[in-house]
C-alpha cells in the first residue's frame, strides 16, 4: 500500500457502466467507506453499522490503485499488495494459514467455517467488504473439473445430524485432469468439491499430496498455496461419491480481490492505524462487545451428552468432590426428547423439574447453558404455530430470521418457555444455518433473495435472543455461544466455537490459525471443542489420544473461553485416568489463578475496543519473524502463548518476538531471555510454554484473600485490575472498581492506586518483581489508598 494511502481528491481506476457512480462517506479522520453502485443506498437493510453518519473531513478519500468493477450481479474489488505485506482475517477457516496474501477462500457459513469479511495489514490499514453474499477472495482464473476414473472401497462413519446422531456409508471414488502452466511459480489452488458440505479434502499433484483432510464435517472448498514447475501435471483427488470436484488454479499476484455475486454494489470501508486501532474503529463501527460475565471466563462443562437431569447433578458433585473447579455446566441437544427438536420444552420423564435443576447448581455456584436451535420440529406445538404463521424459510426447518414477526414470535416462545427455569447462558446451534439452506431460497416473508444475504443469517439469529434477553431480563448480562457469526455479531455478547472438529494434531493446528483468523477480523469472544468433538472409540484408554487431548486442554487455558466438549463421549476428567485427571484439574486451576488478568483483559474488550487472543501483528507488526510464526499469539498484551502441535516431544521451540526488555519462562521461574531469537526449552506433559513480555504486569488470583501482582522488569509498564459483581449491569451505574498498577523501570517502584468506579478495593497482594538476576518478593495490604512501593 502506498503511503499516500489517503488522498485529499478521489482518484480511482475504475471499470464499470456510466450510470455507475462513487458515493463516499468520510466516517471520521481514519475511516472511509466507499459504495460503488447505481444507487447510494442498497435495497437491503444494512445489518452491519451501528454508527454510519457521514463526516465531512479533509485528508480522507480513496488510494489511486483500487479497482472497482460492476457488472450484473457482480461486484469486483482489487487492489495492490506491498512489498513485505501480510494479511490477516477473514474469520475461520480450516486451511490452516494466517497469512492471507495471496491465499483464495470461498467466503460462506458452514459448520466449522465463519465468514467474517475483514482484513487487517501489517501496513497500516484495514478492509472491511461490505457484503451479505457468497464472497469469493482472490479467486484464481482458471479452473478445471476433475472427472472420476475409479470408484473405491467404502467405510462407515458416526456422524452428527439435525435428526440426530446416525451411521453412514461413504463411497471412495478417484477423480483426475491435467492442467498445464506456463512459467514457474508459486499457484493459489482452491479445491471446491461440489457440494454444501464436504467429507474429505484431498489432491495430489503428480503423485505429491497436496492437500488433505478427513472430518464428518468440512467446508466445500480447501485452499493451498503451493510452488509448481512449467509445463503440464497430472491432479489426482480421492474424494466422495457424489462429489464433483473442480480445482481453481493460478499463479500468486500480488494483488488482493473480493467477489461477491449477487450484488448490487462494490461497498467496502477503509480504516487507517495500527491493529488496535483498526479493531477499536471497526467495533465503533458495528458495535461494542458487552462485558462478557466473570463466570463465562472459568472452565465450561459440556458432553455429547447429558441424559438426564440426575445425570448433571450428580456430575456437577462429582466436580465438587474432586476439588476440580466447574464455571458453566452445559445440556447439549436432545434433551426435548419426544416433543420434537428443539420445542423448547424439557423431556418430562428424564427432566422432571428443570428450574429444581437450575437452583440446585447455582447452590453450588455453578451455572447453566443450554443448547437452542434456530431450527425447529415442524410437528412439535411451536413448530406447528410457526408453520401456520408462514415462518420458516420455504423447504426447511429453519426460522426465518429476516422476517421481523418471525424473529419477535421465536422469541416470544423462548422468554415465556426457557427465561422461567433460569438458565443461565444460551448456546445457539447451528446458526449458519447448518448446510447453506438460505442458498436458492426466498426470505424476509419472500420478499428477499436468499443468495444476496446468505452470510448474514446467523448475526439476525443473534440479535434476536441477545436483544430479548436485554428486554426480558434486563440486569442479567447475557452469554451466548453460536456456531456461527458475521460482521457486527460481538455486538450481541456472543461468542463462537470451531464446530464439529476431529481431534488430531493437523485439526489442532488448523483450529489455532482459524480463532487467530476470527481475532483478526474483530470477533473477540472464541474457543474450541477441547480435546475434539470427534473422538476415537477407545479414548478413554488410548493413550496417544489422551496425550493429544490434554495438549487441546493446556492450550484452552489460554483461550478466550475454556471448553471441553466431544461426540458420543463422557468428556469428565476422571475418566481419562488418575494422571490425565490430575493434568486437567491443574489446568483447569491454572485458568482459574489466571482470572483476575482474564476479566481485566475483558473489561478492556468491552470499554476500549480491545482484543484478548491477539496474532503477533497486534504487537510486533514490524518484527517479520513474528508475523511468520502461525500459531504461537499474544493472550493480553503481558503473555505469549507457544502452542505444543506435536506428539512425544520433551523439548519445544518459541519465537520470541523483538522486544528491549526480554521475555521470562513462566514455567522456568521466570528465567529470563532476549527478544529477537528462537529459545528451546524444556516441557512436560501437564503444561505448554509461555512467556511473559519484559515491560508488563499480570495479575493472579492464589486464593480468596490474596493476589498476586507479577512485575516483568526491563521497561515501564501498567495493568489496570478492574472488578465487579460479574454478572450485572451495575457497573453501569458506577459499582465497579478499577485499581492502576504501575512499575517505573528507572525508580524501580511500584504504584497501586484507584483509578474509578465506587467500589473500594481492599487486598492482600504478594509482588513479584522479576529481571534477568531473579526473582523479589513482597507481601503488601492494600485498603484502596495510593501507595507506592520500592522494590
Amino acid at each position: 500500500m502506498k503511503k499516500s494511502f489517503f488522498l485529499l481528491l478521489l482518484s480511482v481506476i475504475a471499470t464499470a457502466l456510466q450510470a455507475q457512480k462513487f458515493y463516499v462517506k468520510t466516517l471520521s479522520d481514519n475511516v472511509v467507506r466507499v459504495r460503488y453502485s447505481n444507487s447510494e443506498q442498497s435495497s437491503l437493510p444494512d445489518w452491519i453499522y451501528v454508527e454510519n453518519k457521514n463526516v465531512n473531513l479533509s485528508g480522507t478519500g480513496l488510494p489511486t490503485d483500487f479497482v472497482h468493477y460492476l457488472s450484473g450481479d457482480t461486484a469486483i474489488l482489487r487492489f495492490p499488495n506491498a512489498d513485505g505485506e501480510f494479511l490477516f482475517g477473514l474469520g475461520q477457516f480450516q486451511d490452516g494459514y494466517n497469512n492471507v496474501a495471496g491465499l483464495p477462500r470461498r467466503l460462506t457459513q458452514v459448520n466449522t467455517q465463519i465468514s467474517v469479511p475483514v482484513l487487517i495489514s501489517n501496513k497500516g490499514y484495514g478492509i472491511i467488504w461490505n457484503n451479505y453474499a457468497k464472497t469469493e477472495f482472490n479467486l484464481p482464473e482458471n479452473c478445471v473439473q476433475l472427472t472420476k476414473t475409479l470408484s473405491g472401497g467404502t467405510e462407515t462413519v458416526d456422524v452428527t445430524s439435525t435428526e440426530g446422531g446416525k451411521r453412514e456409508t461413504r463411497q471412495k471414488n478417484i477423480f483426475e485432469a491435467e492442467i498445464t502452466l506456463g512459467e514457474d511459480g508459486d499457484y493459489a489452488l482452491l479445491l471446491d468439491v461440489g457440494q454444501k458440505m464436504a467429507r474429505r479434502h484431498n489432491l495430489t499433484i503428480d503423485g505429491v499430496p497436496v492437500i488433505e483432510m478427513q472430518n464428518v464435517w468440512l467446508p466445500p472448498t480447501a485452499s493451498k498455496i503451493v510452488f509448481l514447475k512449467k509445463g503440464t501435471h497430472k491432479l489426482t483427488a480421492e474424494l466422495t461419491e457424489n462429489d464433483r470436484p473442480t480445482l481453481w488454479y493460478g499463479k500468486v499476484k500480488n494483488e488482493t480481490s473480493f467477489l461477491s455475486y449477487p450484488s448490487d454494489a462494490v461497498d467496502y470501508t477503509i480504516i487507517k492505524g495500527t491493529p488496535d486501532e483498526i479493531i477499536q474503529t471497526y467495533r465503533r463501527l458495528t458495535g461494542e462487545a458487552p462485558l462478557m460475565p466473570s463466570w463465562a471466563l472459568g472452565y465450561i462443562h459440556c458432553r455429547e451428552r447429558f441424559h438426564s437431569q440426575k445425570e448433571i447433578q450428580e456430575t456437577t458433585d462429582r466436580f465438587i468432590s474432586e476439588n476440580i473447579p466447574l464455571d458453566v455446566i452445559v445440556q447439549d441437544w436432545q434433551y426435548w426428547g419426544k416433543n420434537g427438536w428443539n420445542s423448547m420444552v424439557f423431556d418430562s420423564v428424564n427432566y422432571p423439574n428443570p428450574k429444581a435443576l437450575t437452583d440446585y447448581l447455582h447452590s453450588k455456584n455453578v451455572k447453566m447453558m443450554l443448547s437452542v436451535w434456530s431450527k425447529i420440529d415442524k410437528n412439535s406445538a411451536v413448530g406447528k404455530e410457526m408453520n401456520k404463521s408462514g415462518f420458516y424459510i420455504p423447504n426447511t426447518d429453519w426460522i426465518d430470521f429476516f422476517n421481523p414477526q418471525a424473529a419477535a414470535a421465536y422469541w416470544d416462545n423462548f422468554s415465556k418457555k426457557l427465561l422461567p427455569l433460569g438458565i443461565d447462558a444460551w448456546w445457539q446451534d447451528a446458526t449458519e444455518p447448518e448446510n447453506d439452506d438460505l442458498e436458492n431460497r426466498f426470505v424476509g416473508n419472500g420478499s428477499i433473495e436468499g443468495n444476496r444475504v446468505r452470510n448474514v443469517y446467523p448475526m439476525l439469529v443473534n440479535k434476536t435472543v441477545y436483544e430479548g434477553l436485554r428486554k426480558d431480563n434486563p440486569q442479567k448480562r447475557p452469554m451466548i455461544l453460536t456456531r456461527s457469526g458475521f460482521l457486527g455479531i460481538q455486538r450481541y455478547g456472543s461468542a463462537l466455537w470451531s464446530g464439529d472438529v476431529g481431534n488430531d494434531w493437523e485439526t489442532l493446528r488448523r483450529q489455532i490459525t482459524g480463532g487467530l483468523g476470527l481475532q483478526a477480523a474483530g470477533v473477540p469472544w472464541w474457543t474450541y471443542d477441547a480435546g475434539g468433538f470427534f473422538r476415537p472409540s477407545d479414548q478413554y484408554t488410548n493413550q496417544d489420544y489422551i496425550n493429544r487431548m490434554l495438549r487441546w486442554v493446556e492450550l484452552s487455558v489460554y483461550l478466550p473461553l475454556m471448553r471441553v466438549h466431544g461426540y458420543m463421549s463422557d468428556t469428565e476428567p476422571w475418566r481419562y485416568g488418575a494422571e490425565a485427571q490430575d493434568i486437567i484439574k491443574k489446568c483447569i486451576e491454572r485458568r482459574k489463578q489466571l482470572l483476575p488478568y482474564i476479566y481485566s483483559n475483558a473489561a478492556d474488550v468491552a470499554f476500549n475496543g480491545s482484543t484478548l487472543m491477539r496474532p503477533l501483528v497486534f504487537d510486533f507488526c514490524n518484527d517479520q519473524k513474528a508475523l511468520e510464526q502461525k500459531y504461537e499469539y499474544m493472550f493480553g498484551k503481558s503473555l505469549l502463548v507457544s502452542p505444543v502441535t506435536e506428539p512425544n516431544v520433551t523439548t519445544w521451540k518459541t519465537y520470541l518476538p523483538e522486544n528491549k526488555a526480554g521475555w521470562y519462562s513462566v514455567a522456568e521461574n521466570y528465567k529470563y531471555y532476549d527478544g529477537g531469537q528462537t529459545v528451546e526449552t524444556q516441557i512436560d506433559d501437564a503444561d505448554i510454554p509461555t512467556f511473559a513480555k519484559g515491560g508488563s504486569i499480570v495479575v493472579r488470583k492464589i486464593s480468596e484473600e490474596l493476589r498476586e501482582i507479577e512485575i516483568f522488569a526491563g521497561d515501564n509498564a501498567k495493568f489496570v485490575l478492574y472488578e465487579d459483581d460479574g454478572e450485572s449491569f451495575d457497573f453501569k451505574r458506577g459499582d465497579y472498581a478499577k485499581t492502576l498498577i504501575t512499575w517505573d523501570e528507572k525508580l524501580q517502584r511500584l504504584t497501586i492506586a484507584p483509578n474509578g468506579g465506587n467500589n473500594k478495593v481492599i487486598h492482600k497482594f504478594r509482588l513479584l518483581l522479576c529481571n534477568s538476576n531473579g526473582v523479589t518478593e513482597k507481601n503488601i495490604d492494600y485498603k484502596g489508598k495510593t501507595v507506592k512501593i520500592k522494590l
